[in-house]
């Protein structure tokens, strides 16, 4: 198999746009919730009223005409596409198209353009819809807008499990590059579900917390006041290269891509399986796939959502996979200050994740005042942590029991 390394980032998300605004939020445990202001949460009868923005120009980045022919969930891939490729130190031209692929997904896709086209073809009828309607909704989109902003010429596809997206995706992309499909991929998630009908239908489901009055307090996973995790929109891409590819350019590599696994819970189109099976068996596919014992992981970015459920099995889970070494092992979520992105939510922690490694600096969990009992491993709460981690865990968790891990190395 050949090697396959991150050269390259591109965060959009609502704590920092860009490799070094998002890292250095991080180590400031900033928070990105705040009250929802992409429409009025008070015209809604809805009990949420939060979720995490991201604050970015489009214009700054997209031509003015040709954005409003892309759902925002596009838009931020874009944006995110072209920070990955300027922090590998890339040009379009520099790549071979036929060898370079994409592999971008998102859980949920152009919600947005679903409801605004939804009222149109109520209120005027179907022959006012918008020819750009289909493309503007399909997931697919993400990934062929990128292809051919640059020229992208080898394999191209998406990925759709929902949580699992973002990490699914750039699992899926190293594989390509393991095999020989391509020796360049960027790869990631993408996500822009912060309207009210996607706030609506989880606030239904009771899976959102209603801490309104603190917002920037939310997110609090593994604390024993958690009420549900928080909503919020944005994008993480990822350069991937076969490492010979990017030492011969002599690209920096923050971390090298050494396992990943995948694993189904079998038991619930929501809950996670009680007693952490699926993510069990997933992290034990990724370990396995990078030829590492349970000793030799240092970190684990917990999928950590703020859920009752979630950060229960997930922590039982982690327990019984690594035994006494899991009281030894660093757990945060960057969720507490990012909120859920949903099908973005992987690739941005995967770049975490990197940079975790590449900086000596473990990220934490904000908003952790107390756990309960049985959520008793260090979980770094409130301040980031010094720690010179070799390999580490990403994982990720979704609706469905559809579980994808990265297992990333230190290089």
């Amino acid at each position: 198999m050949r090697r396959v390394v991150i050269t390259g980032l591109g965060p959009v998300t609502p704590i920092g746009v860009g490799a070094q605004a998002f890292h250095q939020a991080q180590l400031a445990g900033k928070s990105g919730i705040r009250r929802i202001t992409r429409y009025d949460p008070d015209a809604y009868q809805l009990n949420v009223k939060i979720a995490g923005e991201v604050d970015v120009d489009i214009d700054d980045y997209l031509d003015r005409k040709e954005a409003r022919r892309l759902d925002r969930f596009v838009q931020l891939a874009l944006i995110a596409a072209e920070l990955a490729l300027r922090d590998a130190g890339l040009e379009a031209g520099e790549l071979e198209p036929e060898t370079t692929g994409v592999l971008i997904g998102s859980g949920i896709g152009g919600i947005k353009t679903w409801e605004d086209q939804f009222k149109i073809y109520f209120q005027r009828g179907p022959h006012r819809l918008s020819p750009f309607f289909i493309p503007m909704v399909i997931s697919n989109m993400a990934s062929g807008h990128v292809a051919m902003k640059y020229g992208f010429q080898g394999p191209s596809s998406t990925v759709v499990t929902a949580c699992a997206t973002g990490t699914d995706s750039v699992g899926s992309a190293a594989r390509m590059i393991q095999h020989g499909e391509a020796d360049v991929m960027i790869t990631g998630g993408t996500e822009a579900a912060v309207t009210p009908m996607a706030i609506g239908g989880f606030a239904v489901m009771r899976a959102l917390s209603t801490r309104n009055d603190e917002p920037e307090k939310a997110s609090r996973p593994f604390d024993k006041d958690r009420d549900g995790f928080v909503l919020a929109e944005g994008a993480g891409v990822l350069v991937l290269e076969e490492y010979e590819h990017a030492k011969r350019r002599g690209a920096t590599i923050y971390a090298e891509v050494a396992g990943f696994g995948r694993s189904e819970d079998a038991h619930h189109i929501t809950e996670p399986h009680p007693e952490g099976k699926g993510a069990l068996l997933a992290m034990k596919a990724a370990m396995r796939d990078g030829g590492v014992t349970p000793e030799q992981i240092g970190y684990i970015n917990a999928h950590g959502t703020s859920t009752p459920l979630n950060d229960r099995a997930e922590t039982l889970a982690i327990k019984k996979l690594f035994g006494e070494h899991a009281y030894k092992l660093l757990v945060s979520s960057t969720k507490s200050m990012t909120g859920h992105l949903l099908g973005a939510a992987g690739a941005i922690e995967a770049i975490a994740t990197a940079q975790a490694l590449a900086s000596g600096v473990i990220p934490p969990t904000i908003n952790l005042v107390e756990s309960e009992p049985e959520l008793d491993l260090d979980y770094v709460p409130g301040e980031p942590r010094e720690a010179a981690v070799e390999y580490a865990l990403s994982n990720s968790f979704a609706f469905g029991g559809q579980n994808a891990v990265l297992l990333l190395k230190r290089v």
